[in-house]
């Protein structure tokens, strides 16, 4: 019985190794490729988001190489990003960026980033010496559209929302602005591919617009087109911008009554916190009307965003509000609420933009960024570059070094506080 038991577990041994022989082993990318969803990624704070741009002259006609928007990933990722914005894919940047990801992914299966891909939306006329035709769509709207279906069809594992339009349905886009029935046509025609097949069932759908155009300003957007679109949308991707109101509508903005015997830091830190809750507002107001249509969306924030610099309507000339202490401190508080909420924050931007407004280096919207043109952190990052988060990147061959060389005093020299409105702000 003994040399039968034997024979036997001897037979049952060579046909668990012949089994096993005869299984494929899968690639190590294929064993360690995780299938994530736009889903799994809004509103995730182990998936922070970033808008991005990588153009580092003044003009768009330089693209940014292949080597140069893995390098900008490579910083981003550093950081903790793993969600980009991009605007057009008229441009190669977009599709630049996604190759970019993939060629990153296969050195290092580690890395990880996913893209939030933007297709531009026009009027007719729009960028043009014509007057344009806010009622009837650009021809080369289709385009468009079928360029970012065809990437996202490529990049299934990268892509993971398409945004129809960038404030495209806001009234002072005044260049290029459409009605809301067009943005509700793409996005009906991309939600209808879905359903199809021809793109994935998990890709969101969406247009990233201000708070207004969804409803939470005048009630000139309170249209019927609007209405459909919320309900088309798989969530609303909302633009705040409190910086553009210290100009604009500065309700906000000041330093009021008492906080004039407090210390400029003091007065500062009051303005900024102001600012947040402005912003909070304005997303709430859209919470409210997407409610009082009997609605359930989730709703994220497609943009936010204070410049560090400006010549003109923020600066030191106007309404005092823009530099890197400012900067830091709405990041921080918009960063701290969206993770609280669980919300998704595409905060603008990575880096600054120097072909925004290419006339006017002093302009703000060159000033965006976390990091400057040549690979320096703003304040908001410093602690980062302190824990060496950033240790043997680079950018243009520029270490990533603190602005200011690091020195708070000098970097406070240039903050100067809010304007005094001698008094009490109601609450």
């Amino acid at each position: 019985m003994k040399t039968i038991r034997h024979k036997l577990a001897l037979a049952v041994l060579i046909a668990l190794v012949t089994s096993c022989n005869n299984i494929t082993p899968k690639p190590i990318n294929e064993q360690t490729e995780k299938t994530v969803k736009a889903k799994d990624i809004l509103g995730n704070p182990e998936y922070i988001a970033i808008s991005y741009g990588g153009y580092r002259m003044t003009s768009r006609d330089h693209q940014p190489t292949l080597e140069e928007l893995k390098e900008d990933l490579q910083i981003l990722q550093a950081m903790g990003i793993k969600v980009l914005r991009t605007y057009n894919v008229q441009l190669p940047h977009a599709n630049n960026i996604l190759k970019a990801i993939r060629a990153l992914k296969k050195e290092d299966s580690s890395f990880e980033m996913y893209v939030m891909l933007g297709a531009w939306i026009d009027c007719l006329n729009a960028w043009s010496d014509l007057e344009p035709n806010h009622e009837i769509e650009s021809p080369t709207n289709a385009a468009e559209i079928d360029r970012a279906v065809a990437l996202a069809n490529e990049f299934p594992d990268i892509v993971k929302v398409i945004a129809v339009g960038n404030e495209a349905m806001v009234k002072w886009a005044t260049s290029y602005y459409v009605q809301p029935d067009v943005i509700l046509k793409w996005v009906n025609h991309l939600q209808q591919l879905k359903s199809e097949g021809a793109l994935s069932e998990d890709l969101w759908i969406t247009t990233s617009d201000n708070f207004a155009s969804w409803g939470g300003g005048e009630k000139q957007y309170h249209v019927k087109a609007l209405e459909e679109l919320i309900a088309a949308v798989d969530y609303l991707s909302v633009h705040t911008y409190p910086m553009h109101d210290t100009h604009y509508n500065p309700s906000f903005w000041g330093v009021f009554g008492n906080e004039n015997e407090r210390t400029h830091l003091e007065q500062i830190e009051s303005a900024m916190a102001r600012a947040a809750k402005y912003a909070i507002a304005q997303h709430d107001s859209v919470v409210s009307y997407v409610k009082s249509l009997g609605l359930d969306k989730p709703i994220h924030i497609g943009e936010t965003g204070w410049a560090s610099s400006s010549n003109g309507l923020y600066g030191h000339n106007g309404s005092k509000a823009t530099d890197e202490y400012k900067q830091a401190l709405y990041y921080t508080h918009m960063r701290e609420w969206t993770n609280r909420e669980q919300m998704s924050c595409f905060y603008f931007e990575a880096f600054d933009e120097p072909w925004k407004d290419a006339a006017n280096t002093g302009g703000s919207e060159n000033h965006f960024g976390l990091f400057t043109v040549d690979g320096q952190a703003k304040y908001a990052l410093w602690q980062l570059v302190d824990q060496k988060t950033f240790e043997n990147l680079t950018r243009g061959g520029n270490p990533i070094t603190k602005t200011y060389n690091g020195d708070k005093a000098v970097l406070l020299m240039e903050v100067l506080p809010p304007p005094s409105k001698g008094k009490v702000l109601v609450k």
